[in-house]
Formats: C-alpha cells, sequence, structure tokens
C-alpha cells in the first residue's frame, strides 16, 4: 500500500503528546476515561508508538509493545471520526508493521473485539478471542 503524501507519519512516542492523545481515546469506549498522567505513564513504558498527523493533527495512533526478536502486541488502534473510512487505518497499520525494528518479528498479536474484520484485512487470523498475525511458522519450545 503507498502512503499518502498529504499525511506525516512517525514512529516515536515524542511525536505525541498526551493531551491530544486523549482527545483521541474520547472517542472509544474503552479509553475515554485514562488521565493526561496515566497517558503520559503509558506513553513513556512503550516500546513503540506509530501515529499519523494531518495538518498538523494527530489522525491516527496505535502503540506496540515487543522484544524485537520473538513477540510483540498491538494495542490502541486509533482513527479519528473524521478519518476512518479513508485507509489512514490500514496505512497506519502497514507502516507500524512493516517498520524495520518489528517486520522481522515471527508473532504479532492483538486483541480485539471490535477491529475484527478490519484486521482480518490485514492478515490477522481470530483465534478464540484474540486476533493473531503470524509472519513466519511459530516455533514451539
Amino acid at each position: 500500500m503507498k502512503l499518502n503524501p498529504e499525511y506525516y507519519f512517525y514512529d516515536s512516542k515524542l511525536a505525541v503528546k498526551p493531551a491530544e492523545l486523549q482527545d483521541l481515546y474520547r472517542f472509544t469506549r474503552w479509553g475515554r476515561s485514562r488521565s493526561l498522567d496515566q497517558i503520559a505513564r503509558m506513553l513513556e513504558g512503550t516500546s513503540m508508538c506509530f501515529s499519523i498527523r494531518h495538518e498538523g493533527k494527530l489522525v491516527a495512533f496505535c502503540r506496540m509493545l515487543t522484544d524485537f526478536v520473538f513477540r510483540a502486541s498491538l494495542w490502541d488502534i486509533l482513527v479519528h471520526p473524521d478519518y476512518q473510512g479513508k485507509g489512514i487505518g490500514s496505512q497506519l497499520l502497514t507502516y507500524a508493521l512493516g517498520h524495520p525494528a518489528v517486520k522481522d518479528v515471527p508473532v504479532i498479536v492483538t486483541y480485539t473485539s471490535e477491529l475484527t474484520e478490519f484486521m482480518g484485512r490485514l492478515s490477522f487470523e481470530p483465534r478464540d478471542g484474540l486476533l493473531i498475525l503470524q509472519r513466519r511458522p511459530m516455533e514451539y519450545s
């Protein structure tokens, strides 16, 4: 997927301020009660953050927790309602999953009941209450 040149893509938690992220969380059922302090601490403890801006405004965000070798988990996939249905979420995840720091991680999981159809279009498969993306055959120990 070609990334839209009208949008700016970021791979740093420093590109996101807690207040503007709180503004995106208010459109969710599960994140609207998060305080600025909680969001700041969450950002500090997150391995990687990915975001998209349009005309200076934060319009999409997701974050990843990872060991950068074997596993990663994708969290808080957010797209401002004014930008939903325009491919922004797909571009965000294409950018995040293709990032050089995590593109070779064999297993990336995300837990959601609201984005099952959307995540399925990005090769995530439902598995008993969770979605899992296997990039290579999963190793067993």
